[in-house]
């Protein structure tokens, strides 16, 4: 394999250029959501922000970079914008994930808020986000974050990360991951998931024994779809499916008058 064949550098800017764009879409919801902590922090507001978009933005350059090196060796990837890019015809390959990706989203999202609704009532514990006012566009652009940034975070470079070092660590006669291996790190990434979603549940409860083991299964149920889904279709089927959990958490049902 050639130096230049590491990488499709056609796709790695769509997918730098959609993780920036989901940076800034995050931005009003998260600043809706810390801003008792921002009117703590000595800087101007404008230079805040200024910083964020930058920081995060030199950090998804490099996991963008290194997770589509990282999952070409292992044989993962994005297989629809590859063929689009070559022009190959993607009509049947996006009809093909759709439905699934779109309804285990769906299932996704109706089973951690059910499992919210056991932990309030179980810890009795606020965990309606609908106590910070927050505006039902603000999450719809949220879930375009969730979506983009955390897949290429989660399953394109942690995951994918997993495998080949278990790879390097251990070889298979074929050269390629086992079942066994792909579960293994689809379930260390789902738990990962659980664990970045911490800081953002400290921000509407005090984080409990009983909030942190909610953190860590309910997005892990998400974790372990998305990561199968990246596993068998490829990212865009994980984005997908991502981005109709979020909307079902964060627009739709926001909507519902209770």
């Amino acid at each position: 394999m050639t130096r230049g064949s590491l990488i499709n550098w056609k796709v790695f800017l769509i997918l730098f250029g959609a993780s920036i764009f989901g940076v800034i879409a995050v931005m009003p919801f998260a600043l809706t959501i810390q801003q008792d902590l921002l009117e703590q922090v000595p800087l101007p507001f404008p230079v805040i922000i200024l910083l964020s978009i930058v920081q995060s933005a030199i950090m998804f350059f490099m996991l963008t970079l290194v997770g589509l090196v990282i999952s070409k060796k292992i044989g993962f990837g994005a297989p629809i914008l590859e063929r689009l890019i070559e022009k190959k015809e993607v009509k049947t390959s996006i009809r093909s994930i759709t439905r699934l990706s779109i309804g285990l989203g769906i299932i996704a999202g109706v089973l951690i808020l059910l499992g919210d609704y056991i932990v309030s009532r179980l810890g009795n514990v606020n965990l309606d986000l609908t106590t910070y006012a927050i505006p039902v566009w603000q999450g719809f652009l949220a879930s375009f974050y969730g979506a983009i940034n955390e897949e290429i975070m989660l399953r394109l470079f942690f995951m994918s990360l997993i495998i080949w070092i278990c790879l390097k660590i251990k070889k298979t006669e074929n050269k390629k991951a086992t079942n066994r291996l792909v579960w293994f790190a689809i379930f260390l990434a789902a738990i990962l998931f659980g664990i970045v979603h911490l800081p953002f549940t400290a921000a509407i409860t005090s984080i409990t024994p009983l909030i942190l083991v909610r953190a860590i299964l309910l997005n892990g149920i998400g974790g372990v779809i998305f990561g199968w889904l990246y596993w068998k279709k490829g990212l865009e089927s994980a984005m997908i499916s991502h981005f109709s959990a979020d909307i079902i958490l964060y627009v739709l049902f926001p909507l519902i008058p209770f």
